[in-house]
């Protein structure tokens, strides 16, 4: 997994490349973790996201948890088909505000 964080005024967005699994969860837990000592709005772009499993999926919670925490908030985009069916049968999908695109996940802040 590759990340590639990009700002937008006071929103960061978190670009997901590759696979987020028990392997590499940890590591984008880390990069969230220093990102929220200087903004609480993200977007996290899963365009290039191709495998995602249950470990990946809870740390997604767990950044959204954190985010809300801290009055702000976590949206998702771009979620490609094999994503998007595990976030379909996990039901997911009811937890997390997800959008088409990058615009339109930043423009709903």
């Amino acid at each position: 997994m590759e990340l590639t964080i990009e700002n937008r005024g006071e929103v960061a967005i978190v670009a997901v490349n590759g696979r987020l699994d028990a392997s590499s969860a940890g590591e984008l837990q880390k990069q969230f973790d220093k990102l929220l000592d200087k903004t609480k709005f993200f977007v996290f772009d899963l365009a290039q996201m191709d495998f995602v499993d249950s470990t990946g999926l809870g740390k997604l919670v767990a950044c959204l948890k954190k985010a809300t925490e801290m009055d702000g908030g976590l949206k998702l985009c771009g979620l490609q088909p094999k994503p998007r069916m595990v976030f379909e049968i996990t039901k997911a999908y009811t937890v997390f505000d997800i959008y088409d695109d990058v615009d339109a996940a930043v423009e709903s802040y």
